[in-house]
């Protein structure tokens, strides 16, 4: 399949529309393993320097869906009317695969897998080859963006937006480890690593220019280049704050202004995980 996808997407144009019927059976299939999980668009690997290796043939099979797709009809209930590309379809699911969706216009796009005894309340947005591990829950107004990598026994909180990726195809898509707890409001971007325990408190923003001030270990956690991604150390607790820009000029100084920023203030015990708990009253 990874060799179809690199041969199909680099056809020219005027030796594409020969090829079309090829590469919507390729397109299917593709789709069909994302769904089971057998394909990721990212996956572990303990020897790159985030434990994390890109599968850019698999995001260029995505693009290669899009460009297949003809802007059709989605069946949905009167008096609403959508309209997206034909190969890009809302998945599926039956009892058998032991996905919890609660109803209240949730749509999970396929090609997008979600492991038995994940919850997804309503409303929320999964995008396709995005990976949901067992017993995440997604909580409503959350957002899960093409291709991120979210592990198991996650939580993403009300109105938390976990960022996607698709172009460029070979750049890191955002990673979310096992028991991370994502808090409110926070947003997740530009192929920030969340490494296994860490806690995102409400409403803290991660983007890959987004410098994390360790006030336990005395440091700044920057990423290593603009093609290397932000990582978040295991089980750091991040709360958004602030720091003083008043040395940078006269102005900034004479009226107290200061930049948002997020700090790490402990790592997770067993306090922090007391307190997390209460989840799993939920499920």
């Amino acid at each position: 399949m990874k060799e179809q996808i690199e041969n199909l997407i680099a056809l020219s144009p005027d030796e594409f529309p020969r090829h079309r019927i090829a590469a919507l059976d390729t397109f299917t299939k593709l789709r069909n393993e994302l769904n089971a999980g057998r394909i990721r668009a990212a996956e572990p690997d303990p020897d790159t320097p985030t434990g994390w290796r890109v599968n850019t043939w698999v995001k260029n099979g995505i693009l290669l869906g899009f460009r297949l797709g003809d802007v059709k009809p989605v069946n949905a209930a009167t008096p609403w009317s959508f309209f997206d590309k034909s190969t890009l379809p809302v998945r599926f699911f039956r009892s058998t695969e032991m996905v919890r969706i609660v109803p209240g216009g949730t749509t999970i796009r396929d090609g997008a897998y979600v492991a038995p005894g994940v919850i997804v309340m309503p409303p929320a947005y999964i995008n396709i080859a995005a990976y949901i591990g067992k017993g995440t829950l997604v909580d409503s107004h959350a957002l899960v963006g093409s291709c991120a990598q979210i592990g198991e026994r996650v939580h993403i909180s009300a109105a938390a937006q976990i960022g996607g990726v698709l172009e460029p195809a070979g750049a890191m898509p955002v990673i979310v480890e096992d028991d991370v707890l994502i808090g409110g409001n926070c947003g997740v971007y530009e192929g920030c690593v969340i490494k296994k325990r860490a806690v995102l408190g409400s409403g803290v923003i991660l983007t890959g220019s987004t410098p994390i001030y360790d006030m336990v270990n005395g440091t700044i956690i920057k990423r290593p280049s603009d093609n290397e991604p932000l990582v978040v150390p295991e089980g750091a607790v991040i709360v958004a704050g602030t720091r003083s820009v008043g040395n940078k000029s006269d102005f900034a100084k004479e009226h107290g202004l200061s930049l948002y920023a997020p700090i790490i203030i402990k790592y997770r015990d067993d306090k922090t995980d007391a307190k997390t708990a209460l989840e799993g009253a939920l499920r």
